[in-house]
């Protein structure tokens, strides 16, 4: 159980008188606004310019309060923003003396039951010129009427898509009074229909300005007022001066005031660097891999193929994300070209380079300026080195199978009568080495030796062996066996003599394959770096270092 003491009781007494004093005041306040709302409105006329003399100008201040920016539509060019659009002037009829009205200093009224200026939005692109939402006005003792609507606007943009991610855009919305002169209507000073209407209000009658304009100058830097604006996730506000203009027309003496506020903004690159740019720069530099896979993989064209098919599918999905437009071609599109151009060269330049690998002797010749060329000069450019056999080593060139009782035995020879007993004589590691039958063959001791053959176990073959050397004289002098062995080992020499001829030209034309993968490895690479750097560096906002005002919250 709680218990109250009399101090307790005491206190909650005087909250309820208090309480009952603010409902009374309230009540003698709701009386007097009452009172003044009637005496003010009850014979005002809102057709009527609210001027004490005809000829005096009316001045109308008016800015604007961002509060987002919704969306900028680059197909159709429209810039969409929500904005409060504050206007003030003195309304002479709109004057109380406040003592009068029990101290009230601020009545809140219909905007609807008092005059109005006609300001529109001249470059609109949605049919709404004004204001449609009517909020109430402010009205002050000395005659200071303020209205603050909200407004969507809509207003047309030029979008330039050009340097698309990387890109400004600079956005206007110009904003006037709306006027007629007679059965011709103006609209901001611009003649664009006959007909009549109730706005007869030109430069000299009613006057626009910004309510920071300063005297002396018409430019003001910061044309719109940002303190409650909502962040965009795609767009950065990093300029909205504003500016006042007169016009004079041919057909009226009257001036024509108008403010224009340029709004300033630059693109948010992050999702397109990340969705865009990292995958085109990644598939670009694919093609590269085609000239450093071997050619005897029989893959090349397999990748090139991939990577075609793959940016053509990436191609198509962005096509949604692009601004589609026949002005320009976007940053990003001239990029795209670039990489497919890439790509479809490689896949030629492939199967050139596949043709020369598979060439062969009995189909195509090596002409001298293609062996000067892609063997001897572009491989020293390349740093390219090519590769010596270990079998035209001289440690190998000594090396013999000798049949012995115990079996197959290598042995190494040294000198010179070893070496023409065991068959083997150096020779020049481009050259095939010479058997130890033809050592003995043309040796001196070659008779006495004949039957040294049954125990020789020839492994190589003279690439000069020259069967007709070989006199019917000389063979008749030998045994039909030993005869017949030696023929049977001149065709064989011969067989793999030119087998090897053949097997030097193939490789010769499959090392002009490779010099060529390396030449063009060099080139794409290149390219692939000097094209993506000279297109995406070619916007200028990667070198714009204006710091978004967005952030500030001016």
């Amino acid at each position: 159980m709680l218990s109250f003491t009399r101090r307790d009781c005491g206190s909650y007494l005087a909250l309820i008188i208090v309480q009952l004093w603010w409902l009374l005041q309230g009540a003698y306040a709701n009386t007097d606004a009452k009172r003044l709302y009637d005496d003010l409105l009850s014979s005002y006329n809102k057709l009527i310019r609210p001027v004490g003399n005809n000829t005096e100008r009316l001045t109308v201040k008016m800015g604007l309060r961002l509060s987002q920016l919704i969306d900028v539509d680059e197909k159709n060019q429209i810039m969409t923003v929500n904005v409060w659009v504050r206007q003030e002037w003195n309304d002479t009829k709109l004057k109380w003396n406040p003592k009068e009205y029990g101290g009230v200093e601020r009545l809140y009224v219909p905007s609807t039951m008092i005059w109005l200026p006609d300001i529109v939005l001249y470059n609109n692109a949605d049919g709404n010129y004004e204001v449609t939402l009517m909020t109430k006005a402010t009205l002050h003792p000395d005659g200071l009427v303020i209205w603050e609507p909200p407004a969507i606007y809509k207003s047309s943009c030029s979008i330039n898509v050009q340097y698309f991610p990387f890109d400004i855009q600079d956005c206007t919305m110009k904003l006037c009074v709306w006027g007629t002169l007679g059965t011709t209507v103006l609209l901001c000073g611009t003649l664009i229909s006959c007909c009549s209407g109730s706005w007869t209000y030109d430069g000299f009658q009613v006057d626009l300005k910004h309510i920071d304009e300063v005297s002396g100058t018409n430019l003001i830097r910061n044309g719109i007022d940002l303190m409650e604006y909502y962040p965009s996730v795609e767009w950065e506000i990093i300029g909205v001066p504003a500016i006042r203009n007169e016009k004079f027309y041919p057909c009226c003496a009257e001036p024509y005031p108008d403010i224009t506020f340029n709004v300033t903004i630059r693109r948010k690159t992050l999702f397109y660097t990340v969705n865009l740019i990292i995958p085109c720069v990644a598939i670009s530099f694919l093609t590269v891999l085609v000239f450093y896979l071997p050619s005897a993989s029989g893959e090349k064209v397999t990748l090139c193929i991939s990577i075609l098919l793959s940016l053509t599918v990436f191609f198509l999905l962005l096509a949604e994300i692009i601004p589609p437009t026949s002005l320009v071609v976007p940053l990003i599109g001239k990029y795209l070209l670039f990489t497919m151009v890439l790509v479809t060269l490689s896949i030629v330049v492939t199967v050139a380079v596949l043709n020369v690998h598979f060439r062969s002797p009995s189909a195509h010749r090596m002409a001298p300026w293609v062996r000067r060329i892609f063997i001897e000069i572009l491989p020293r450019v390349l740093c390219m080195q090519r590769p010596v056999d270990d079998w035209h080593n001289s440690s190998h060139q000594n090396r013999v199978r000798i049949r012995t009782c115990n079996g197959v035995e290598i042995r190494e020879s040294h000198g010179g009568e070893d070496a023409m007993h065991m068959g083997v004589r150096n020779r020049a590691p481009s050259k095939v080495r010479e058997t130890g039958f033809d050592a003995m063959r043309n040796s001196s001791s070659w008779l006495s030796r004949g039957n040294d053959l049954r125990d020789m176990d020839i492994l190589t073959v003279n690439s000069q062996l020259d069967a007709e050397r070989i006199g019917l004289r000389d063979r008749k002098k030998y045994a039909p066996d030993i005869q017949k062995a030696v023929e049977g080992v001149v065709y064989i020499a011969d067989h793999i003599r030119k087998a090897e001829e053949l097997n030097e030209v193939m490789e010769d034309w499959q090392f002009v394959a490779m010099v060529l993968d390396r030449l063009f490895l060099w080139i794409f690479t290149l390219s692939c770096v000097i094209g993506t750097l000279g297109i995406l560096l070619d916007a200028p906002m990667l070198f714009d270092a204006r710091e978004a005002i967005d952030k500030k919250k001016l």
